[in-house]
């Protein structure tokens, strides 16, 4: 009996989509890919469905937004199982934006602190006489959780 062509073993699958095999065995394990076994002789094969290739770069660029692939795992089977809940979807993406914003915010807070204490570093080097406010430094300016 032939096999069927159509599924990938893991290296095609891994150069369609621009990957590693690690990174197709770690999908797979979370139960983000689609994957059968296939026995042939003494060896057992996972073999992919072709869908995995779109997978992969869906997966590639949820992550590059900021999302989890815990997050993801859901939002992903949903989709292709035609089950998307827009609403949900529109909310969590929401939520996800209002951290990417309080982060963003926080590494202003971070960039400003850092350039200050640049600034005072630079300022010890070229004035010797120069005396350091331990009050400025220990100055904290609180992050957003």
């Amino acid at each position: 009996m032939a096999a069927d062509t159509s599924f990938l073993l893991i290296g095609t699958l891994a150069a369609q989509a621009n990957t590693t095999k690690d990174t197709v065995r770690h999908y797979d394990q979370l139960g983000l890919l689609k994957s059968r076994k296939r026995q042939a002789g003494s060896r057992l094969y996972t073999e992919f469905h072709p869908e995995c290739v779109e997978r992969i770069e869906l997966i590639k660029s949820a992550q590059a937004i900021g999302f989890t692939l815990i997050e993801i795992k859901d939002s992903l089977n949903d989709y292709y199982d035609g089950q998307l809940d827009i609403d949900l979807q529109l909310m969590l993406t929401q939520q996800k934006l209002a951290q990417v914003r309080k982060q963003q915010a926080n590494i202003s807070v971070m960039v400003e602190m850092l350039s200050e204490r640049i600034d005072i570093l630079e300022r010890m080097r070229t004035d010797s006489d120069y005396k350091l406010d331990v009050e400025v430094c220990k100055k904290k300016i609180p992050l957003q959780p």
